[in-house]
């Protein structure tokens, strides 16, 4: 069985992401034994990255960063979940309970940025694993990539639960003023039940949106990302008001959307989570889920009435609605504005 390195004996000499897949494919999880587990209880597995800059189609941006793999917040909901067996991991306990550490990765990504063919265009960081879970505070490995991006002229989108963002506020400043960012702190809901039951590793919503005041007063293009917007759990009318009177309260601008949508691994877990602790649920959405989105005509419902409440709480919405409201600010460069995660 292929066993990778204790923590003593790692050194320079840290496994790549191959070397991980390959050894938790023979011998499971148990073979990552120079993984370091931490006071939260989960699993750190330090590794070397040959690339950071992923290509990706058909999104409103054209590459993506993701320094870390699987996500202590442990959001029952997260699409992400399904790319954890690229690691020969599973999408339940193994997400929020193994993280992978790219160690190299602000290194990596400095030098693909330096090269003569980089175009700058749009990056998004933040896709596939929160940049702001909470060990991102001992690694630092999320403000090292930012400033690679602000040296190499770089524009960026970025999404996180994490108020920790707080903290890297000169340097999103920095690229605002330059290239250009955005922030979208995601704030699916502010019902507390329906946060704690299905986002149990993450701070309370309301500190999330104490983030995104304190990002835009520092000069950061910062709103919310409602996402996802979950059928039953957080659809309800007086929910979703409640949720966009609390952005109006603390200031902020714009928001986004998007509607649940279930695929491969975080179908399954999802639909676990639901018969654990909402069984009445499941019927419903397997009528609802089909396939991986819900249909049209109810998505449609949904946002016809995220556009009315945010009307009615001066929130802007999508990309036209938000332009309006940047027209009087100094918004970013005119290919950030194109950075619109609603669906």
């Amino acid at each position: 069985m292929v066993q990778l390195p204790l923590p003593e004996a790692r050194g320079p000499a840290r496994p790549t992401t191959r070397a991980v897949a390959l050894a938790v494919r023979e011998g499971g999880v148990d073979a990552l034994v120079g993984a370091v587990e931490r006071g939260d209880h989960a699993r750190y597995q330090e590794v070397t990255c040959r690339s950071a800059l992923n290509r990706v189609e058909g999104m409103p941006f054209s590459w993506t960063l993701n320094p870390y793999r699987g996500c202590t917040h442990a959001c029952h909901y997260c699409f992400a979940r399904r790319y954890q067996t690229q690691f020969e991991l599973g999408a339940g306990d193994d997400f929020s309970g193994v993280i992978i550490v790219k160690m190299n990765f602000a290194d990596v990504l400095a030098r693909e940025l330096d090269r003569p063919s980089w175009r700058r265009e749009l990056v998004a960081l933040g896709t596939a694993t929160d940049p702001y879970q909470p060990i991102e505070g001992h690694y630092r490995i999320t403000r090292r990539s930012l400033e690679a991006l602000l040296r190499g002229r770089t524009p960026v989108g970025l999404v996180t639960k994490g108020p920790m963002v707080v903290r890297d506020r000169d340097v999103l400043a920095d690229l605002a003023r330059g290239a250009g960012c955005t922030v979208y702190v995601s704030v699916p809901t502010v019902d507390e039940d329906a946060w704690q039951a299905l986002e149990p590793g993450t701070a309370p919503p309301v500190q999330r949106l104490r983030a995104v005041r304190a990002l835009a007063d520092a000069g950061v293009p910062a709103g919310v990302l409602m996402a996802p917007v979950v059928p039953g759990l957080t659809t309800q009318p007086a929910r979703l008001d409640r949720t966009f009177r609390a952005m109006a309260d603390y200031g902020v601008r714009f928001a986004g959307a998007n509607l649940l949508h279930l695929e491969g691994g975080a179908r399954a877990h999802f639909l676990g989570f639901l018969a654990r602790d909402y069984p009445d649920l499941v019927p419903r959405y397997e009528r609802l889920f089909r396939r991986k989105r819900a249909p049209q005509a109810y998505r449609d419902q949904v946002h016809a009435l995220l556009d009315a409440l945010a009307d009615r709480s001066g929130v802007a919405r999508g990309i036209e609605r938000r332009a309006e409201a940047d027209r009087a600010a100094a918004g970013p460069a005119a290919a950030q504005r194109a950075f619109d995660w609603q669906a």
